[in-house]
């Protein structure tokens, strides 16, 4: 199953693609805020209806302890303008410390400064994207299609 990864952020949105088997995400694109909502999300459903995707997951940036801070009601809000806007299922997930895992990837990886700022959403995408198919692939109750272990 092809998913699509959002990291919803208030100046970018970083966005990554799963492959057609649902066991590896990739970084796919960035999107900058247009400062309309409605837009933002247009183009998200763009990139969604280009790759194909069949799902599509947004993180969820709880607190360290695990509560639905005042950034997670944001996003659950934006979640449900999005959901609004299309029939494929949007569901969220926990993308705590994601910016972080993603920053010191690249910095590993070798970019500096600017490139890494470039990428680095798209990038934190790719780690929830992820966090989130290694966790349906280790669930014994998740659906796959037949074939698939």
């Amino acid at each position: 199953m092809r998913a699509l990864g959002v990291d919803l952020g208030s100046r970018r949105i970083g966005v990554a693609l799963s492959n057609s088997a649902g066991t590896l995400a990739t970084p796919y694109d960035t999107v900058e805020r247009s400062g309309d909502v409605a837009r933002d999300h247009r183009r998200l459903l763009e990139l969604a209806a280009e790759a194909e995707v069949e799902r599509i997951v947004v993180g969820l940036p709880l607190s360290l302890d695990g509560t639905v801070g005042p950034a997670a009601q944001g996003v659950l809000a934006e979640v449900e303008q999005l959901r609004s806007t299309t029939s494929l299922p949007v569901e969220t997930y926990d993308e705590r410390l994601t910016t972080v895992t993603a920053d010191r990837l690249l910095r590993q990886g070798g970019r500096k400064g600017r490139a890494r700022r470039k990428v680095v959403d798209q990038t934190a995408a790719a780690v929830l994207l992820q966090a989130w198919l290694d966790g349906r692939a280790t669930d014994p109750t998740t659906e796959r299609p037949s074939g698939t272990p």
